[in-house]
């Protein structure tokens, strides 16, 4: 007989994950109608420094929201933490049943998360590209300004050590 099981431990919450993904193309086609409903128009097109910006924030908010120890009370009904990491970061792991676990899953992904985030930024950035831009610079300034600890701790470290 056939063995119908996603993966070999059946523990995968396929349902949930269904969930999640129904949300959210629903969520975007809400957005969407009420987008054209109110007038609006997408751009005809993006510059290549908007993406830049765009990309830069979309790691940033992902990253805070599935790695951050401050941000651990919006994870904490669906993971649990299981790592400490460097430079403010953790490591959580889903926990609950099948529905609680794919949300787990979701809010400890950064890559996962990452799609959600871009999807916020971008329908903002159609909305009102102005301030999307002015946000979406913020965040990307964070964004450089961690890179720039990691090299000087480790330039600090180098010559210490």
């Amino acid at each position: 007989m056939e063995d119908r099981r996603y993966d070999d431990e059946g523990g995968v919450p396929l349902a949930g994950y269904a969930g999640i993904a129904s949300g959210f193309a629903l969520g975007v086609a809400a957005y969407a109608t009420v987008f054209r409903r109110t007038g609006r128009r997408v751009p005809e097109r993006v510059p290549p420094w908007d993406v830049l910006l765009l990309g830069t924030a979309t790691f940033k908010v992902a990253r805070v929201l599935t790695k951050g120890k401050v941000t651990g009370f919006l994870r904490a009904p669906f993971t649990r933490r299981v790592e400490e990491g460097h430079a403010g970061e953790v490591m959580d792991e889903p926990r609950g049943g099948p529905a609680r676990r794919a949300l787990g899953d979701l809010v400890s992904c950064p890559f996962c998360v990452a799609t959600w985030a871009a999807a916020g930024l971008t329908g903002y950035y159609a909305w009102a590209p102005r301030p999307a831009r002015l946000v979406c610079a913020g965040l990307s300034a964070v964004t450089v300004a961690d890179w720039l600890q990691y090299a000087w701790t480790g330039t600090q470290q180098a010559v210490e050590g």
